[in-house]
């Protein structure tokens, strides 16, 4: 089983303002400012974000490292600071205002049509990859920060996450790079009650089955800003893949490489009280079937 950090409230430094959930920097016994993230409503988000880091890691994608946690008798995760100072985060709606200050910088995070697959490789075109330790695995071949990006939004259609807004991808600054892949725990269908996982593990209705509703994943990337409509995760993969397509070989073949009984062992290494059976299989088809979608995409 992943390992449970036991976090202590009192040792709190300083409560994080940006999302929703009730979150707080604390320093660990190593001295280092690590983050606590409650899941205090029953969602998933906590395992959501363990695996989808798991699979990162599987890719050799540069990423924010979390570990399941409980502060309080309240599930969680936690992560250490991927800004450590004088480094600082910028998200990725500050980049793209400072590009172009006609960008709504200010504007919800969600439906935002400026934020169109043009807009993102633009930004990117002016950065970096990610420094070390983030980058220092990298697949042979990723060599710009869109070949890195590239990744981020192939793992989004793996993983069904349909919230990398313009605020969950960002910017180290000071020196300016890609910042690694953070915030995942939207992914996986997580919120999905038992009854419905098991209903569309073994209904007849196609329309109802786990082929059918992966496709309705969606991200939050627009092809352009009067298109009305956000991009399907595979969609907005194939979108950015044209931009670089050498990159996008390389991500599918790290993919290609992750076998179903590695995922399988990931999934079994979560708590049953986090994740139950029936949740593990449902995931477990969810990945697979997009995995294949994935591999068998054709630019």
């Amino acid at each position: 089983m992943f390992d449970i950090i036991q976090v202590d409230s009192r040792y709190a430094v300083v409560p994080e303002q940006l999302g929703t959930k009730r979150k707080f920097w604390f320093r660990d016994e190593r001295n280092r400012i690590m983050l606590f993230k409650a899941e205090e409503r029953g969602t998933g988000e906590d395992w959501a974000e363990k695996i989808a880091c798991e699979l990162c890691k599987e890719l050799a994608l540069p990423h924010v490292h979390y570990e399941l946690a409980i502060s309080d008798d309240v599930p969680g995760v936690v992560c250490e600071i991927c800004a450590k100072p004088p480094v600082s985060l910028f998200l990725g709606n500050q980049l793209l205002w400072l590009l172009d200050s006609r960008y709504p910088i200010d504007k919800n995070k969600y439906k935002v049509s400026e934020h169109t697959v043009d807009a993102v490789v633009e930004a990117l075109a002016i950065l970096p990859p990610p420094p070390e330790p983030w980058g220092a695995d990298m697949p042979p071949g990723i060599k710009t920060a869109l070949d890195v990006f590239i990744g981020y939004v192939m793992l989004d259609a793996w993983v069904a996450n349909q919230d990398r807004h313009h605020e969950n991808w960002g910017v180290l600054a000071n020196p300016l790079y890609l910042a690694p892949t953070f915030d995942h725990g939207a992914c996986l269908a997580r919120n999905l009650s038992d009854d419905e996982r098991k209903e569309r593990l073994t209904t007849k209705d196609k329309n109802r089955r786990i082929p059918a509703f992966a496709q309705r994943a969606k991200s939050a990337f627009y092809a352009s800003d009067n298109s009305g409509k956000t991009l399907t995760t595979i969609e907005a993969w194939r979108a950015f893949s044209l931009r670089s397509p050498t990159a996008s070989i390389i991500w599918k073949d790290r993919l290609r490489a992750v076998e179903e009984a590695r995922v399988e062992q990931l999934l079994a290494e979560v708590p049953p009280h986090r994740l139950s059976p029936v949740g593990r299989e449902f995931t477990l088809q969810l990945l697979l079937e997009n995995r294949r979608r994935l591999l068998e995409d054709e630019l």
